[in-house]
């Protein structure tokens, strides 16, 4: 069955509300670890960013085996299938 819905934009909602946290990405191909500093309508920037190549259990307070990355590293928004605050 079909629903007409109503969707209604809120300012400083999903991760513009993230900024400045330590936060984990869950993209197309990899999973992405770092504290989210900036946020347009096409990328995101990280800072003290890793790619983790194995989580190992979702609720430790480490990753089985995350990468770092040299710099600043930039993520396409439409790769995210999923982000949160990270806990580590």
């Amino acid at each position: 069955m079909k629903k007409l819905v109503n969707v209604v934009e809120v300012e400083g909602e999903g991760l513009a509300a993230l900024l400045g946290e330590n936060v984990l990405l869950f993209c197309a191909n990899y999973i992405y670890h770092g504290t989210l500093t900036g946020v347009n309508s096409t990328c995101i920037l990280l800072e003290d960013a890793s790619i983790v190549y194995e989580t190992g259990e979702l609720c430790a307070n480490t990753f089985k085996d995350a990468q770092k990355l040299p710099n600043q590293h930039y993520i396409q928004i439409s790769a995210i299938e999923s982000f949160g605050i990270s806990g580590r």
